[in-house]
């Protein structure tokens, strides 16, 4: 993992959570005091987030040595040792709240990933997130997703284009919104669409998208595009899809199943810090 644009939100996030010191571990703890822990897991899931977990002590106190006993993507069952940990119990305590939180909310994206990809196992249909991540921490977020073996959407709005039903409105349609889009942006590059209706579909694959978006559809009207469209574009089934029967959307014949839930609303993974 790179810790160059890691370690920079780290230490903010450390700053945030210390501000002018732990006062309550500086005030009860003897600075010479040392001792050891166990990660354990307190619900079943699948773990991401432990080169994190270690960078964050590290940055607290080198001191600090974190032994892994598990990679991330591995799945653990509630009461298992994630790591084990000793060093300054200063320096612990300090790191403890960033450290869980983080291994926390990534194990829980890798987590609800994986069930995702379980759900739709026998079908063609890939699971991937989207943009809808917590700012400042999308890089981690698309890794867990990657962790819990889902397939990463566009990082950012430089990073691929979807003609999405503002932009289709502002470009004066579908087709003008594809013309304008090829002249602007390298041969390399694909172009999906965002369609609500049959009549889109067809207009988008009539001009040319490479992608077509199938938005808040029924699973029937899913259907009737994937067929229509007949291999000429990948297709992407999105829309509330966190809260939809996967499997059923996945037979529909659609290439990707994109949602939004994996990294917005997921619960996180129970992970306890206990000396």
């Amino acid at each position: 993992m790179n810790y160059i644009g890691l370690d920079d939100f780290l230490l903010s996030a450390l700053k945030e959570d210390l501000g002018t010191g732990d006062i309550t571990t500086n005030s009860c703890i003897p600075a010479d005091a040392v001792s050891t822990g166990r990660f354990i897991a307190k619900d079943d899931g699948v773990v991401c987030g432990l080169d994190v977990l270690k960078r964050v002590f590290y940055l607290v106190d080198p001191a600090v040595k974190v032994d892994l006993k598990i990679s991330d993507g591995d799945a653990v069952k509630k009461g298992d040792v994630i790591a084990l940990i000793d060093g300054p119990s200063r320096s612990i305590l300090s790191g403890e709240r960033l450290a869980l939180n983080l291994i926390q909310h990534m194990s829980g994206i890798a987590t609800a990933t994986n069930k995702a990809v379980k759900a739709v196992e026998g079908t063609k249909a890939m699971i991937t997130d989207t943009r809808k991540t917590t700012p400042g921490l999308r890089v981690l977020e698309k890794y867990s997703v990657k962790a819990g073996g889902g397939a990463n959407h566009r990082f950012n709005l430089a990073d691929g284009v979807l003609i999405k039903d503002n932009h289709i409105k502002a470009a004066g349609g579908i087709t003008e919104a594809i013309r304008m889009t090829r002249g602007n942006i390298p041969h390399t590059l694909k172009i999906e669409v965002e369609t609500e209706t049959m009549e889109q579909v067809m207009e988008a694959l009539s001009a040319g998208a490479d992608i077509i978006m199938l938005d808040n559809m029924t699973n029937e009207q899913m259907a009737e595009a994937v067929e229509f469209i007949g291999g000429r574009a990948l297709t992407e089934a999105s829309g509330n899809m966190g809260e939809r029967d996967l499997l059923s959307v996945a037979k529909t014949g659609v290439d990707i199943i994109s949602i939004g839930s994996l990294t917005h609303t997921v619960k996180a993974l129970d992970i306890s810090l206990k000396f």
